[in-house]
């Protein structure tokens, strides 16, 4: 795939904006400061980008812009190029200013581009190049050019410059022309010691009114915009990191690797533009390059010194050559590390397979005969990579207890993945490497990391190899291992019978072996079968007492402070209790677990406050343990941004959201992103259908994601009146969480009730046809949500105020769409009745968002049965909080619901009162006199009046011409 390019300019603000006020390019009081500017930077990083928006700018500001370029023709370079092409340029532009210059100063024909090219040619006489002649002649004609207007001369690549091409910038630089800026470019990362731009750089700096502009590599946030403009399709967290990562912010590398498709591998390209560093480079220095290639990102010099076969002399010769040559950086520390990691990547893509294999060999020698110093996890890489696989497994688990050790699950499981493909390929077993136990392990550190689909995939793969002869042991932990990690993911299995499973395997097995497998067991059970998930929870609890088991005692007190008996003390307290409890024995994954739980119950309390405060706690405990994204704290991130949305703090929701930088499992990132897009799309208004439609992509891996996603959907439906767009989402979304949890998940009836919201509002665009088949759809609804309703009215403590706002709008919405369908219409007090309860649980609630729609509705039925001060004291609390939340659906809801707005210019005013505007309205739907009175809960007649009014204002003859004419006019 060949690199994307984009024109757009990134991150390059503050230097355009400098280069333009020095040079006098756009007014400011100031003036110019400098006649010449040099800009220097990395190859790749923009410079000739910059430097064309700045010619775009000089344009735009009048100015006349000519540029030249040097070119890398090694030693056959023609003197004078880049001046060659400028003069080229004046002629073609210009051609009597330059015939004129000419004609005075002939040696400067012998510049020509045309004359140039025939080598045929002698010089002599008046046109031989001397040197004094042609600067004089140049500063003639670009002096004859600015008469005209100012002049930008740009020079590009001066790093290729000949001799006598830098001494013609010298004298520019030092014999400024009046009108003639110069802007020079090159590449900074080509300057080593003995280049000859080295010296004169220094000397050009030192003249007055001359600046040097360091290009400097974009900052993460531009690169991220780069990327979106070379692909805006929505991509991974863990995508955007690979780029930033290995890009280092070069814009030229930023293309290439997009358009490489995050293969893995440097793109042929750009490992061309790369290796070329290194031509410059003697044998020598090359073998220490492709050494350090091979050592990894970072190396110490005394491992280098461990490995290589040449002499303290020569190594450090090398070094100081590569170092010099802007191929490697030498750290404090005594280490070295290549200038870009990509070269360090092309430079071992080079590497023949043998050779790799050679040289990692070497370094397996060194670090295991403790030559040198290196971790665990550098003799594992160098040891899988030599295919030495005995020490390449032993150092992998190593390296991954030393990962869990310092809070680094992600990186231990890495490990421990590498050591079990190792394991599984290997031709001869791996000696006193227990392989099940390894997959347990790695399922514990994929777990911690939040990896959990992925645990559930080694464990299973586990299983598969034990076979049908396996130990009961073997079998019986590995299940118990399975069970605890469905249970952190949703799937259509039951935990909750593997758990069982394994109980009856390992009731022989250690005490530490079975307590374990109750405690899994009894957590699968939960609150759905609570009795018997107290039972198992104090058979295991005993067992763990009785044995000194002390982590599993601390684990299992939390699990059994959810499962009081009404009456006993509360699961709040049981929860801080057994939190405190796994905090002073040092028990941090119990600990998460217990005030996540807690947070939970303070939320499904409404007690949104002392929810948010228990949430912070976890997602700071888990940051401290290295835990960030382990299912609980990860999970309580997105639980603290539901409840800080509710609170009405959106952009502090969405922030809290924005894992920019950092590298989640894909699951939370989806998870996190699907309610930020209910934030932006959902309750924002903002349209952004491709990241809907990427999510989409994502629905069956967590059903909170399908349902972030979908209710952004279906809110985004009602807004434009899409009563079918927002019954399709429904369909979709049901169908992909049923599998995932079961037929009557309660956010079903939030669903249900959208959708009704949704073909409530497009009712009075509908056609009396359409109202009756929405009906049936509306019917349907009310039916799911009813029996969502049925399903949770045995479980105590299933009707939280969230829970209860909901049922108060389902009924609320399901008498809007009554009225606005007029299908057997609700009465004005049964239809204020059922919004102002509807207004009374979400004020309990405290939703913001949601108490904020329910009062823009509110206010629309208010206004429509005669009740102006109620309407208005609705109206006006929702306009403030939908102004607060940039909430555009529900401020576009209440202008809809005012006057109409004033008639187009030119046209003669109609002053109709509020409710003729109303009824004006519905006549244009073809709304009967009837049905209009019905939904106003007016008389026929008195609508009769009201449109003989309207008809003798706007001076039609029929309704169909008054609704024409109140179009025309902007009256509709």
């Amino acid at each position: 795939m060949p690199a994307l390019r984009t024109t757009d300019l990134i991150g390059r603000d503050a230097e355009l904006e400098q280069l333009s006020a020095q040079l006098g390019i756009r007014a400011s009081g100031a003036g110019a400061t400098v006649r010449a500017m040099l800009v220097a930077g990395d190859a790749g990083v923009g410079k000739t980008r910059l430097i064309m928006a700045l010619r775009d700018t000089a344009l735009e500001a009048g100015w006349q812009v000519v540029a030249g370029h040097c070119l890398d023709l090694a030693d056959s370079s023609l003197p004078y190029l880049p001046f060659s092409e400028v003069l080229g340029r004046v002629m073609a532009d210009q051609p009597d200013v330059a015939g004129r210059v000419l004609d005075r100063h002939p040696t400067l024909a012998r510049l020509q581009p045309g004359r140039r090219i025939r080598s045929s040619e002698t010089a002599s006489g008046d046109q031989a190049l001397d040197r004094g002649n042609v600067y004089d002649a140049f500063g003639d004609l670009l002096s004859a050019v600015a008469e005209q207007a100012p002049v930008l001369v740009v020079v590009e690549d001066a790093h290729w410059a000949d001799e006598s091409t830098r001494d013609m910038l010298s004298f520019l630089f030092s014999r400024p022309v009046p009108g003639v800026s110069l802007v020079v470019s090159y590449r900074s990362d080509d300057l080593h010691r003995r280049h000859p731009l080295r010296r004169q750089v220094a000397e050009w700096m030192r003249l007055r009114g001359v600046d040097r502009l360091q290009v400097e590599p974009l900052t993460d946030d531009d690169v991220r915009l780069l990327v979106r403009a070379l692909n805006p399709s929505t991509m991974s967290e863990a995508e955007y990191s690979s780029i930033v990562d290995r890009a280092e912010g070069n814009p030229f590398f930023i293309e290439e690797l997009v358009g490489a498709a995050w293969s893995g591998q440097v793109p042929g390209e750009l490992a061309d533009v790369l290796l070329v560093h290194l031509d410059r480079l003697d044998d020598t220095t090359r073998q220490v390059v492709r050494l350090v290639s091979v050592a990894g990102r970072q190396v110490s010099h005394q491992l280098l010194a461990a490995v290589s076969d040449l002499s303290a002399t020569e190594l450090e010769g090398a070094l100081r050559n590569a170092v010099e040559s802007h191929v490697l950086v030498a750290s404090r520390g005594g280490t070295y590390a290549f200038r870009h990691a990509l070269l360090g990547e092309a430079v071992y893509d080079d590497l023949l397979p043998g050779e790799r294999m050679r040289l990692h060999a070497d370094f397996v020698s060194a670090l295991g005969e403790g030559r040198a110093v290196g971790t665990a996890a550098e003799l594992a890489q160098h040891a899988r990579r030599a295919d030495d696989r005995p020490v390449a497994v032993r150092a992998s688990i190593e390296a991954g207890e030393e990962a869990l050790a310092v809070g680094g699950p992600s990186e231990a499981a890495t490990h421990f993945l590498d050591a079990l493909e190792l394991v599984d390929t290997a031709r001869t077993p791996v000696p006193d490497v227990d392989a099940f136990a390894l997959a347990r392990r790695c399922a514990e550190a994929l777990i911690a990391s939040g990896r959990v689909p992925k645990a559930v995939k080694v464990l299973r793969s586990r299983l598969a190899a034990l076979g049908t002869e396996g130990s009961d042991v073997d079998r019986g932990q590995l299940l118990t291992s399975l069970a605890a990690a469905l249970m952190l993911t949703d799937t259509t299995e039951s935990p909750s019978e593997i758990a069982a499973e394994a109980v009856a395997l390992l009731r022989g097995a250690p005490p530490r072996l079975l307590a374990r497998a109750l405690l899994v067991h009894a957590q699968s059970l939960g609150g759905w079968h609570a009795d018997e998930a107290r039972a198992v929870a104090l058979r295991a609890l005993e067992i763990a007492e009785r044995n000194d088991l002390t982590s599993l005692a601390v684990e299992l007190h939390t699990t059994v402070a959810g499962l009081d008996p009404a009456g006993s003390a509360s699961p709040s307290a049981g929860w801080r209790a057994a939190a405190d409890r796994a905090r002073r024995a040092g028990l941090v994954e119990p600990e998460l677990r217990a005030l996540y739980l807690l947070g939970r119950l303070h939320h499904d309390d409404g007690d949104l406050d002392a929810a948010i405060e228990v949430y912070r706690e976890v997602i700071a405990r888990s940051e401290v343990a290295g835990l960030t994204w382990s299912p609980y704290p990860a999970e309580a991130r997105l639980l603290l941004a539901v409840a800080l949305t509710h609170q009405g703090r959106l952009d502090e929701a969405w922030g809290l959201l924005d894992v920019s930088g950092q590298n989640p499992p894909m699951v939370f990132e989806w998870l996190y992103f699907a309610h930020q897009m209910l934030i932006t799309i959902g309750i924002r208004g903002e349209s952004k259908p491709q990241a809907l439609e990427r999510l989409r992509d994502y629905w069956g891996t967590d059903g909170l994601t399908a349902i972030s996603s979908a209710s952004a959907g279906l809110l985004r439906a009602a807004a434009v009146g899409d009563a079918e767009g927002a019954v399709a989402v429904y369909d979709e979304v049901v169908a992909t969480v049923v599998p995932l949890w079961h037929d009557w998940f309660q956010a079903r009836l939030r669903l249900a009730t959208l959708v009704v919201a949704a073909v409530a509002s497009a009712a009075p665009h509908l056609s009396a046809d359409e109202r009756q088949s929405a009906g049936a759809e509306v019917d349907r609804m009310i039916a799911d949500g009813g029996r969502v309703m049925d399903f949770y009215a045995p479980y105590d403590g299933s009707h939280g105020p969230e829970y209860r706002m909901w049922v108060a709008r389902r009924a609320a919405e399901h008498l809007r769409w009554r009225w606005l369908a007029q299908l057997d219409p609700p009465s004005a007090d049964e239809l204020v009745s059922a919004w102002r309860h509807a207004e009374e649980t979400a004020v309990e609630f405290g939703s913001v968002p949601e108490l904020a729609q329910t009062r823009v509705r509110l206010a629309g039925v208010l206004r429509a049965t005669g009740d102006a001060a109620g309407a208005r004291a609705a109206a006006d609390l929702a306009r403030e909080a939908a102004h607060a939340m940039r909430a555009e659906p529900l401020l576009a809801e209440l202008r809809a619901q005012g006057s109409a707005p004033a008639p187009a210019t030119g046209a003669p005013a109609a002053v109709l009162t509020p409710r003729e505007a109303e009824i004006l309205a519905l006549v244009a739907e073809g709304r009967s006199n009837g049905e209009i009175g019905k939904q106003l809960f007016i008389s026929t007649k008195t609508v009769s009046v009201h449109v003989s009014n309207i008809l003798a204002k706007l001076d039609a003859a029929s309704r169909t011409e008054a609704a024409a004419v109140a179009r025309r006019r902007g009256l509709l």
